[in-house]
């Protein structure tokens, strides 16, 4: 892995062109006084932004850490090479019309690899990529504006939008950004090695994501690992969740957002929270932050009005989190508090009859804080500074300092709306050890992401990759069953027939009853080609003689099933192999019950992947009715597995739908696979 440090802590920086984007670049890094040199680089300038410029590279004082590189994409290879040559730290390339732009230009992909053959070991960002910003040392290689402002610490944000960047930037939400980094294309260093460099600086507390497509996984799960190592947690904010979103991700950096479902598996396994939108990625991160990962959901929230109480309580409602009833101890003292009036329970309303006495409120809170709860929160609106004075809510940051510091726990600040705790209250909340949050929802879905993070384990075994076949094509459903058995699944007796005759006397060997099954043909049901639980030769005779297809297959009716499932793997080429489980069999679509993990996976994943389905509690025995046989199940993914490691460079897809579950097996009545050479 290359050291990027020079080109992300760089002493030096030189800006390369000479037009509004690069005049920029040089503005930036003036205003957040970066304390090293600003070489501007232009044959026909004097100087640029106030300072100097050279006429040429070789006339630079020495080879500079980073360069932004602002010129046309055939003068950007130019540019890369000399600058490998002359022992440049690294550079941004932000010209477009590379491989993104392949249909479009009809070069674009030729020319990104030559930029690679040019770059060689060189450090390179993009193209496509408006580059970094580094707010500890205030190093910009940076061609527009930005919110920002330098920091000591703080979470360090990693995207592949350029335009996504800035708008992060401008947050106000008391979030400390320590990075805001693009990737753009990622033709050289990937979004993996980029965090992997962010890591390294202990400065950085939190790693943000904002994903448009992973890329390479084994380094991604190197990425997670070292985040693991260093105790700094990742959240992420993955786009492709729709058709349109993963076209937009493949024509903006070329790259492969693959399957929704492929994606919140693998983020799941590796540990990394996932979040559906940006607000609840800053919000998650600045929990993260300023918390840290929690060892649990459970939350005491005051506020001193009954609706909001109920507002927490319900906004809660169909999430994890948990409110911890009182305990006798909390009880006792908030009674002694509050008096006889307020009612006491978690969320808790503790009136207005204590405002303004800074003293009494930092004892309700305190008192909240030394219960059982993971984490403490206050409900707090401040009202509109242009038209109101905020002045009377000055004991909500007295009384929560010195709550704070007696218990040594943290505590939230956190609004209903967004807007009513702008960023001059977020820092006053901050300086007085107190956790700024904006919203209810993205509140409590940071409260879970930080719960996730706190309860992952170590890191599982990598993900199974193989190269992509050619020519794929869908085995016959009997050559399917016999290659799945081979690897250990358990699949009904049967045998083939060509004939009316050979189905009857095979349906004699097998034993009756028996599935009569016309092959030949994809989706048998909708052709009319299965017959179920035929109980005797006449019976698998009428029925052969109404299919019209090219054979029989004939097979043991499988009986007593309590319930059926299905169970597939598709080969997801951004992710992996994603198997799928939940409910099968006629309901597959109805129910939409289904749970996806990334491969390898474990007997115990696979009990929790059951134990998380609508339809556990069939498979567990319902009301006094038999339950499944779940390690039957288990053995049942576990073949499947093992046929997939055995065939990984060969398979697309396997579905085995349904597998019927018995109190004593997991068989697979029907089974798809396709593969190719």
């Amino acid at each position: 892995m290359r050291d990027l440090s020079r080109l992300i802590q760089p002493k030096s920086i030189a800006v390369i062109g000479g037009g509004a984007w690069c005049t920029s670049v040089v503005e930036q890094c003036r205003k957040m006084a970066f304390p090293g040199p600003v070489w501007p680089v232009h044959p026909a300038k004097a100087e640029i932004a106030g300072l100097p410029a050279c006429a040429r590279l070789d006339d630079l004082p020495a080879p500079p850490d980073a360069v932004f590189i602002g010129v046309n994409r055939h003068a950007t290879v130019d540019v890369v090479r000399q600058l490998r040559e002359m022992g440049a730290g690294g550079a941004v390339c932000f010209a477009s019309g590379f491989s993104e732009a392949q249909a479009e230009t009809g070069d674009g992909a030729d020319l990104q690899a030559t930029l690679l053959e040019a770059a060689g070991e060189m450090p390179l960002l993009g193209p496509n990529c408006y580059g970094f910003i580094n707010y500890l040392d205030g190093a910009l290689l940076w061609p527009d504006q930005h919110g920002g402002a330098r920091v000591e610490s703080g979470v360090a944000v990693l995207t592949q939008s350029s335009n996504m960047a800035i708008n992060i930037s401008m947050q106000s939400r008391g979030l400390p950004l320590a990075y805001v980094t693009t990737a753009g294309n990622q033709a050289q260093t990937g979004l993996a090695e980029l965090g992997h460099t962010l890591l390294q600086d202990p400065r950085v507390t939190v790693l943000a994501l904002h994903i448009e497509g992973i890329g390479d996984v084994p380094a991604f799960e190197r990425l997670v690992q070292t985040a693991r190592d260093l105790g700094k947690p990742v959240v992420a904010l993955k786009a492709g969740k729709s058709a349109r979103a993963q076209a937009a991700a493949v024509s903006h950096t070329a790259s492969l957002a693959g399957s929704d479902a492929g994606a919140r598996a693998l983020l799941r396994r590796l540990g990394v929270a996932q979040v559906d939108s940006l607000p609840a990625l800053l919000e998650t991160a600045k929990l993260l932050h300023y918390a840290g990962p929690l060892s649990g959901v459970s939350l005491a929230s005051l506020s001193c009005s009954g609706g909001e109480a109920s507002l927490m309580a319900d906004s809660a409602e169909d999430r994890k989190v948990a409110f911890p009833d009182l305990t006798l101890t909390q009880h006792d003292r908030l009674r002694e508090t509050l008096g006889p009036m307020v009612a006491l329970a978690n969320p808790l309303d503790y009136h207005t009859f204590i405002w303004n006495d800074a003293g009494r409120m930092a004892q309700v809170f305190a008192i909240m804080q030394e219960g059982s709860a993971n984490l403490t929160c206050v409900i707090i609106d401040f009202p509109r500074t242009d038209r109101c004075d905020p002045g009377a809510w000055d004991c909500v940051f007295e009384a929560g300092a010195t709550a704070v510091a007696e218990t040594g726990r943290p505590l939230v600040l956190v609004s209903t709306l967004p807007e009513l705790l702008p960023e001059a209250m977020a820092a006053r909340a901050t300086a007085g050890g107190m956790i700024p949050m904006q919203g209810l929802d993205d509140f409590l879905t940071a409260v879970e992401a930080a719960a996730f993070i706190g309860r992952c384990g170590p890191l599982p075994a990598p993900v199974v990759q193989g190269d992509r076949p050619k020519r794929a094509r869908v085995l016959a459903e009997a050559e399917a069953k016999r290659a799945l058995a081979a690897a250990g699944l358990d699949v009904p007796r049967a045998m083939v027939a060509d004939t009316v005759d050979e189905a009857v006397a095979a349906a004699k060997e097998i034993g009756f009853p028996v599935v009569l099954k016309g092959m030949g043909v994809a989706h048998k049901t909708e052709a009319g080609l299965v017959a179920l639980g035929l109980r005797d030769a006449l019976e698998v005779e009428e029925a052969a003689k109404g299919m019209a297809c090219d054979g029989f297959l004939l097979e043991e009716m499988i009986g007593d099933g309590v319930a059926e499932l299905l169970l597939g793997v598709v080969r997801d080429p951004a992710h992996g192999f994603v198997l799928t489980l939940g409910a099968g069999g006629t309901l597959t679509e109805i129910l939409r019950d289904t749970v996806s993990l990334i491969l390898p996976v474990t007997e115990d994943e696979v009990f929790g992947a059951l134990d998380s389905l609508r339809i556990a509690p069939v498979l567990a025995g319902y009301r006094g009715r038999p339950g499944t046989d779940r390690a039957a199940i288990a053995r049942a993914v576990l073949a499947v597995q093992d046929y997939i490691g055995a065939e990984r460079n060969r398979l697309e897809e396997i579905e085995i739908n349904p597998l019927i579950c018995t109190t004593e097996r997991a068989v697979a009545a029907d089974a798809l696979i396709r593969k190719g050479d």
